[in-house]
């Protein structure tokens, strides 16, 4: 028997889409939304420097046979490097009979540029939002707190 109150207050989720923009999983992450996992299929190192807060790591090398403890109907959300290893990660998932799997386009870089929360080595020494790799902007910033002094 079904209960007919908590079907009409939690509606069902729509099936996600074969590919994902960040937008989406974070506003899902930002309303609280059960029921879904991302999967970082990047290197272990790569994971420990930095990934989307709550990323599951899950080198592409295991992913299939670590992914057995995951629901086969749960929504997966997948990332790697560069949409290339998004796409065949996603494909070995798909193949191993998973029926909700969603690339994450762009992957960290696009979820740090829309302020989605991370975590990680490198993540824990930069602010949201901050370019470590911004030579020029820190340069300027150098050369201001050097006036200043």
């Amino acid at each position: 028997m079904t209960n007919k109150l908590v079907d009409n207050i939690i509606p069902q989720q729509p099936p996600i889409d074969s590919q994902s923009d960040v937008h989406v999983v974070k506003s899902r992450l930002e309303w609280g939304e059960p029921a879904f996992t991302i999967l970082d299929v990047r290197d272990r190192n790569a994971f420990n420097q930095g990934h989307i807060m709550g990323a599951m790591p899950f080198p592409q090398d295991e992913l299939v046979d670590r992914a057995g403890s995951i629901a086969k109907t749960r929504d997966i959300y997948v990332y790697g490097e560069n949409d290339e290893q998004t796409a065949q990660a996603a494909q070995q998932l798909r193949s191993a009979g998973f029926v909700h799997v969603s690339e994450l386009k762009g992957g960290l870089a696009a979820w740090k540029a829309v302020g989605g929360p991370t975590e990680g080595i490198i993540e824990s020494r930069t602010p949201a939002g901050a370019d470590d790799y911004n030579v020029v902007a820190r340069l300027k910033n150098h050369a201001e707190t050097q006036q200043k002094g």
